[in-house]
């Protein structure tokens, strides 16, 4: 049932959000020249897959985990679209190819080792990764790798279709906050 919903939210985003997207394109296009971000995560059951994002940060940024980046990567427009989310929407096209979900454990590099071993540990892997879930409206992000797979394998035990409509409803209500960046 909750891939169901995946599949018409994420596409009912895709059509309805397109004229944002056309703007957010061309906004990016103008402020790094290369307005679409796309990184290798580690998916469901461990297999990579091409996560797509608008950039955030300069061209050339190291391809790193957030919080081991520098703040001062971050352009005024990636500033804009990370504290509104809207650098998540190209996202709801891996959520319609199935790659994502709406709800599960944010997908992470393949370089942070100790995240991806302590999630196949926990069965996390299990699940396709998500935009969304308790760890982000927890404010919880990758920089504690053995609490974020703690409280991802404690939303999966206890997902089920109301708690995805909650974790998506607390996100578009501004509940969490994004992965941490470096000053400097």
């Amino acid at each position: 049932m909750i891939r169901f919903f995946d599949i018409l939210f994420s596409l009912a985003g895709l059509v309805a959000g397109f004229p944002v997207f056309l703007i957010l394109l061309v906004a990016g296009y103008f402020d790094t020249g290369a307005p679409l971000f796309l990184q290798e995560r580690v998916g469901r059951d461990g297999r990579p897959f091409v996560l797509v994002k608008f950039r955030t940060m300069t061209v050339g940024t190291a391809s790193v985990a957030t919080h081991l980046a520098q703040a001062s990567s971050i352009t005024p427009l990636g500033r804009f679209l990370r504290k509104t989310k809207l650098d998540e929407l190209p996202q709801l096209w891996n959520v319609l190819k199935g790659e994502m979900s709406l709800v599960g454990p944010r997908p992470c590099l393949p370089s942070q080792t100790e995240l991806v071993n302590l999630r196949r540990q926990l069965g996390v892997l299990k699940m396709r990764p998500g935009i969304t879930g308790l760890a982000q409206v927890q404010g919880i992000d990758m920089s504690t790798p053995e609490k974020l797979a703690r409280t991802d394998a404690l939303m999966i035990g206890h997902l089920s279709l109301k708690r995805y409509f909650h974790y998506i409803f607390l996100t578009v209500a501004g509940k969490g906050a994004g992965d941490r960046v470096r000053n400097g």
